[in-house]
């Protein structure tokens, strides 16, 4: 257990420095994130606490699709948001395109690790995950669940003023393949015990 905790806390904090460096390289955020942003500069709140209230508002939309939320699950809600926070603070804004271009490649790779370590722990899924594996449950398109709920946020976020850019494309197109790559050799291989059977 205390691996695959370490994972977990590795992979959080790793997920709120990534978003702070795509936050700071300006470029373009990516769905959630988007929304994220939009919602901090309209109702004047950080962006790391409004990543935890809205990990809040989505894990109380678990309760009617009877999804179990595990450690990794409360501890996203309250890490990733913080250490977002506490990055921002300690990062300045930077104006050279290429250094925010590189802050940017940092920020996608990163957080391609980060879900790699947090999911690969087995101790629950991230908030957002859970609501689309849950509406998939139902019979749904995990694919196309994921792509709805995402192109909704990213709208909404745009039209709060959230950053929509080449970043946020870059992400989008670049998110999926490395999480790919990462994951499986991130994932804790589930325990044998005595009967044959897996923990």
């Amino acid at each position: 257990m205390s691996n695959r905790l370490l994972r977990l806390f590795a992979g959080l904090v790793l997920f709120g420095i990534s978003l702070a460096l795509m936050v700071r390289a300006d470029l373009g955020l990516g769905p959630w994130d988007v929304f994220h942003q939009g919602v901090a500069e309209r109702v004047g709140l950080s962006i790391g606490l409004v990543v935890n209230l809205t990990a809040v508002v989505v894990l109380l939309l678990w309760i009617p699709l009877r999804q179990r939320p595990g450690i990794g699950t409360v501890a996203n809600v309250v890490v990733v948001g913080l250490v977002t926070d506490g990055t921002l603070w300690l990062l300045p804004e930077i104006d050279p395109l290429a250094a925010r271009i590189g802050l940017l490649v940092a920020g996608i790779l990163a957080n391609a690790v980060a879900t790699g370590l947090y999911v690969g722990a087995g101790l629950g899924p991230g908030p957002r995950d859970g609501l689309m594996t849950g509406l998939a449950a139902r019979g749904h398109s995990i694919r196309l669940v994921r792509t709805g709920i995402e192109l909704a946020v990213l709208a909404i976020g745009f039209a709060l003023g959230g950053s929509v850019g080449f970043g946020t494309i870059a992400y989008a197109l670049a998110i999926g393949p490395l999480v790919g790559v990462f994951l499986p050799r991130l994932t804790i291989a589930p325990r044998p015990v005595a009967n044959g059977e897996t923990a």
